[in-house]
């Protein structure tokens, strides 16, 4: 393996290599059983002579860190494993200092632990994806010629997908646009940062929902705008509560996210009269729309907009995987090249081999048939949950109506906010993960209940998850 060895000012040769390489064996950065470069070659590469690389070779072995085998090499012994005192020499309080708003971000472990009774919002059914077809396809890309070339790809995103999209958006959502207005992300997430990049001045007001997706709130932050958190009722986002100098909005009007409720016709007309007041920029997030299961679905703010004002945002990682990391935006034609530019300069284009299996699975079918697959089984599972939540815990929990999305939300009675984290805290030590409604309040006061996803959890087991859960309201 290539191993660099820095002799730099050092008049102690050998000891100097060995040092190195001792202290790369015990943190773990050359493992047991991996090999030694050979002497002659270290040598060569250091400059120095083969005699002072086999002393630190030999010094080595003495203390039981490697063995050799005779014309084989030199390898690290399998019973050397890092030591957790020397993992990490670096002092902590190194001279470098993160901006503060790095301090207030907390790094996600919401999926950090594998549950049973899984209710956590977010996650689809991974088990029921066609990784068979899909691992065919991701094959079949890795061998063409584009991958084979090697060279980077458009930034706005695989042709054949960007058309993809537009035709699979514009005859299942009714959206208006074209292959040339679509750009590829890896998410939601990438998707507000290069809107934020390109419309955004640091100092800029931007409205997010409250409750909402704290993630979004953090990205904007962090990019040095001010955030506004505007209060959501039954009918979606409240207009009225818009700061009247905003340069932009984050909703969730197919399905709000944590809420759940859809936002009503009459708001979103008025949320885009607002915009052409206020010269903002809308970004519409059509989370969960895929999946509704009564009613006919609502149109896109994007099908509404007469002006040009809104950003339509999709994502993969509900009705496919989230691992894949696979998202796309749809911008009105006067920033596109603008757009496509951020996201150059981001991370200049999204897996290209990814991007092409994809492709080939909308435009084959696959993805059609696995979106009337998981639709048809998520009612059920909305159909038990909502039951279950409504019939077992009326006595707990007030049930907002929502007929669309992977998750329902409920209103706790009685209990306060503490009382619904120790529920949460309960269910947990009995394998049944919940999140609470408070954690995604920011300014508004924290309102006590819980959301519960049905993504993830099999429908089997969903009866005896809400009776596990049940029990941790009267313990």
């Amino acid at each position: 393996m290539e191993f660099h060895v820095s002799l730099i000012d050092r008049t102690d040769l050998s000891g100097e290599i060995y040092r190195q390489l001792r202290r790369a064996i015990v943190d773990g950065r050359i493992r047991p059983g991996e090999s030694l470069p050979p002497s002659r070659e270290l040598a060569r590469r250091l400059s120095v002579a083969r005699t002072t690389v086999t002393i630190a070779y030999d010094r080595l072995a003495g203390e039981g860190f490697v063995s050799s085998r005779i014309g084989a090499g030199t390898f690290v012994n399998a019973h050397i494993a890092p030591s957790p005192g020397e993992l990490n020499t670096r002092s902590a309080d190194g001279p470098l200092r993160p901006r503060p708003i790095w301090d207030s971000i907390p790094l996600s472990t919401a999926f950090a632990a594998p549950a049973k009774f899984d209710f956590r919002t977010g996650l689809p059914d991974a088990s029921l994806f066609p990784h068979d077809r899909w691992r065919r396809l991701l094959s079949s890309q890795l061998g063409s010629e584009v991958v084979h070339d090697g060279v980077y790809g458009d930034p706005a995103g695989y042709r054949d997908l960007c058309e993809s999209i537009a035709r699979h958006i514009g005859v299942a959502r009714g959206v208006e646009t074209s292959a040339d207005d679509v750009t590829v992300v890896s998410g939601t997430q990438q998707a507000l940062d290069v809107v934020a990049r390109t419309l955004l001045e640091p100092g800029d007001n931007v409205a997010v929902e409250d409750p909402g997706y704290p993630p979004i709130r953090w990205l904007f932050e962090s990019l040095g705008v001010r955030v506004s958190c505007v209060p959501v009722d039954q009918q979606g986002l409240i207009v009225e509560a818009l700061p009247c100098d905003a340069k932009l909005v984050f909703v969730t009007p197919s399905h709000q996210y944590p809420l759940g409720v859809s936002m009503a016709l009459s708001r979103r007309r008025a949320l885009l009269a607002w915009a052409e007041r206020s010269n903002a920029a809308i970004v519409e997030d059509d989370y969960d729309s895929e999946f509704r299961f009564e009613a006919r679905p609502i149109e896109p703010l994007q099908t509404l907009d007469s002006t040009g004002r809104v950003i339509y945002v999709g994502s993969f990682s509900k009705t496919m995987l989230p691992t894949l990391r696979l998202g796309f935006l749809v911008t009105p034609p006067s920033i596109r090249a603008a757009v496509q530019r951020a996201k150059q300069v981001t991370d200049w284009h999204t897996s290209l081999p990814l991007q092409m299996a994809l492709a080939r699975f909308i435009d084959e079918g696959g993805f059609a048939r696995h979106i009337r697959k998981m639709r048809n089984i998520y009612r059920v599972r909305h159909a038990m949950v909502t039951h279950g939540l409504t019939n077992e815990f009326a006595d707990h929990l007030q049930t907002i109506p929502s007929t669309v999305g992977l998750h329902v939300a409920a209103f706790a009675r009685t209990a306060s906010v503490d009382e619904i984290s120790a529920v949460a805290r309960r269910a947990s030590a009995a394998g049944v993960q919940i999140q609470s409604f408070s954690r995604f309040a920011v300014q508004v006061p924290a309102k006590p209940g819980l959301v519960l996803g049905y993504g993830a959890i099999a429908t089997a087991n969903i009866e005896e998850g809400l009776r596990r859960l049940r029990l941790c309201f009267a313990a």
